[in-house]
């Protein structure tokens, strides 16, 4: 679980924008870039190399 303070003063490292949280995946979401960044033993890793891009669907969703 991903500490809800924490959420929000956390941003993207690229566009700098929101983040949502992924419960079900573990992931930090952002929209704006279409990537899904890992949490890690509940640390995010904020690592362009490390997100994964995310589909069309996952976005809209």
């Amino acid at each position: 679980m991903l500490d809800h303070n924490l959420l929000e003063i956390i941003a993207c490292p690229i566009c700098k924008g929101k983040l949502h949280y992924n419960k079900n995946e573990e992931e930090l979401i952002c929209k704006a870039d279409r990537l899904a960044y890992p949490i890690t033993e509940g640390i995010p890793v904020l690592i362009e190399e490390k997100a994964r891009e995310l589909s069309l669907d996952e976005v809209n969703a």
